[in-house]
């Protein structure tokens, strides 16, 4: 049986970490975290995908057992939801700041570094990703985000990053993914896409 080593892994690594095993056809697996949000998170996957999933604890470690076959999950506030939607590629990601909220800025970087991990892994991808503002800092000097969207321009999504933010940062030579742009460019994707959703 598959086993998933999820211990230590902030909200969604583990539900999207279960969803890659189910997506390769496993129809039973084994996953470890430790924190309880992620278990009801895990048990909610389970019932939505048609899995029964066992629970076992010991000294703070949850072991998860999935197995095909149905079984109600409780439900919870997380997004461990069905199926990801079929892909439409037919919206925008705009960035205009270097965090998630208005509060810790830790909490907040985090917070975007997971929203990218999401995305990433995600099957409906966005037609394009616009950075602005403090925004920009991302493309250029944050590692995690960087190999985010590395993998999202692998994969078709084009990463427009504002020139003249850069500039203003004094970041411009320290720009390791995207095209650096401009606003007629960030304004015309946006106009071209059916939705824009602001991180």
């Amino acid at each position: 049986m598959k086993m998933i080593d999820a211990k230590g892994k902030p909200c969604p690594t583990p539900v999207i970490l279960a969803k890659q095993a189910i997506a390769g056809g496993e129809a039973a697996f084994l996953i470890e975290v430790d924190n309880r949000p992620a278990v009801e998170n895990l048990k909610r996957l389970a019932g939505n995908q048609g899995f029964a999933v066992t629970v076992r604890e010991a000294d703070g470690i949850f072991a998860l057992e999935f197995s095909r076959g149905g079984g109600a999950a409780p439900a919870c506030d997380a997004a461990a939801d069905a199926p990801l939607p079929a892909p439409s590629r037919h919206y925008t990601v705009f960035v205009g700041r270097d965090v998630i909220g208005s509060g810790d800025r830790e909490l907040g970087a985090n917070l975007m570094r997971m929203f990218f991990y999401t995305l990433a892994s995600g099957g409906d991808l966005p037609q394009s990703v616009l950075f602005m503002n403090a925004g920009v800092k991302l493309p250029a000097l944050d590692d995690q985000v960087v190999e985010h969207l590395k993998d999202l321009r692998a994969r078709g999504v084009e990463v427009l990053v504002c020139g003249t933010c850069l500039n203003f940062y004094g970041i411009a030579d320290k720009l390791r993914v995207g095209t650096v742009s401009n606003m007629y460019d960030i304004v015309s994707q946006m106009q071209s896409a059916s939705k824009v959703i602001t991180v």
